[in-house]
């Protein structure tokens, strides 16, 4: 029997902590501001993550823009993996490249080697998507000691970049999991199973959240457009990909 494909759902509040666990997610990648790719986690959400019975992960990402961090933010970087470690949260997902959009070895080696020393879990997120060579990076992944690599190909989404991820699986040979993220649903999910040997997928899950009022957006304390997960979202993919 095939092992099944486990459901990696990111969140990034409380009520998103429990619609993925209580729609059958298997892992939970722990964030801020999804909205533009995910934010570290304050400390307090940290903390009620500790209390999830399943396996949490948290994005150690500073702030919006690129991956090109400047000392004092990677710095910024290794504080936040140790709070992570102090909520008692299973591992981190992490990325960093060069201005060329290769990964920068240098830093990835510091925080990798922070969160090896808490006993974490490492991911290495989509910053990967930027490289000019998608083997070569899944190759330095791998030396680096990654466990599992998230990427949509380096696509806009996973299911246009099934070639590219393809390149990540081949150059894996088996050594590190590719788990293809980026606007993954029910819908697409069986179209990547059919392409790629599937371990791990990941997915937001989202629905819109109702517009703010119209004095809570004059006053600039909601843009509007916001997503929240949905626990059946999260339960029909986690059905698809049993199907």
């Amino acid at each position: 029997m095939l092992e099944a494909v486990k459901l990696e759902v990111c969140v990034d509040s409380v009520d998103g902590l429990a619609a993925a666990t209580d729609g059958g997610a298997d892992r939970i990648e722990l964030c801020s501001a999804l909205e533009i790719g995910g934010l570290t986690p304050s400390a307090g959400l940290l903390r009620m993550a500790g209390a999830c019975p399943l396996p949490v992960v948290a994005m150690i990402r500073p702030r919006a823009g690129d991956f090109c961090f400047s000392d004092a933010e990677v710095r910024h970087m290794l504080y936040e993996i140790d709070a992570v470690a102090a909520a008692g949260l299973h591992g981190v997902v992490l990325g960093a490249s060069l201005p060329d959009g290769r990964l920068d070895q240098a830093t990835l080696a510091r925080l990798v080697g922070r969160a090896a020393g808490h006993g974490l879990r490492c991911t290495l997120h989509r910053a990967i998507d930027l490289s000019p060579d998608l083997a070569q990076s899944t190759r330095l992944a791998i030396d680096l000691g990654f466990e599992r690599i998230l990427s949509s190909g380096g696509a806009r989404s996973a299911a246009d970049g099934i070639e590219g991820l393809r390149r990540c699986v081949d150059a894996a040979a088996g050594r590190i999991a590719i788990m293809p993220g980026a606007g993954v649903n029910p819908n697409n999910v069986t179209l990547l199973r059919a392409h790629l040997p599937l371990t791990d997928i990941h997915a937001s899950c989202s629905a819109p959240l109702p517009a703010p009022s119209a004095q809570v957006a004059s006053l600039g304390f909601d843009a509007g457009g916001r997503r929240q997960t949905d626990r059946r979202q999260v339960a029909a993919l986690k059905a698809a990909l049993l199907a």
